[in-house]
C-alpha cells in the first residue's frame, strides 16, 4: 500500500504529482528543483545557491518521511549545463558520506521547469 509524503518544508506540487510516495519501506520522491517553501520564489543566484536549495527540500521531504540522507540508495540529477556538474556535485556531495553514498546518474536535458538549472530526485529505503 502506498502513502502520500508531503511536507509544508518543502515547495507543494505544482501538478498531478505527490513530493514523494513511500511504498513499504521504499520513498520514492519527485524532482525537487529550486523553490524557496517559505516564499514560493526561485532561488537562482548561482548553482550553488540553487543546488543548496534543491538539497534543502529534499531533505525536507526525506525528513517527513522519517529518512536522511543516508537512507538514500539512488539519484538522478537532471541539469542544463554539463559545465556546471562540479559546482553541483561539490554542493551535493556536501550532503552525503562518500563511502556510503547512494548510486547516481547525472544528465544534461534541453529544459527544467520554471527554467531552473537543477533537478534532483531520489530513491531511499528504510
Amino acid at each position: 500500500m502506498k502513502k502520500i509524503i508531503f511536507t509544508d518544508k518543502a515547495p507543494a506540487p505544482i501538478g498531478p504529482y505527490n513530493q514523494a510516495v513511500l511504498v513499504g519501506n521504499t520513498l520514492y520522491t519527485s524532482g525537487q528543483i529550486a523553490i524557496n517553501p517559505k516564499t514560493s520564489d526561485l532561488v537562482l543566484d548561482n548553482i550553488e545557491t540553487e543546488t543548496k536549495q534543491v538539497m534543502e527540500n529534499m531533505k525536507a521531504v526525506l525528513e517527513a518521511a522519517d529518512m536522511t540522507f543516508d537512507n538514500v540508495i539512488k539519484t538522478t540529477i537532471f541539469i542544463m549545463d554539463m559545465n556546471d556538474f562540479a559546482k553541483i556535485n561539490g554542493v551535493y556531495g556536501s550532503y552525503f558520506d562518500e563511502k556510503s553514498a547512494p548510486a547516481r546518474e547525472t544528465v544534461q536535458v534541453a529544459g527544467l521547469p520554471k527554467g531552473v538549472n537543477v533537478e534532483i530526485s531520489m530513491v531511499a529505503v528504510k
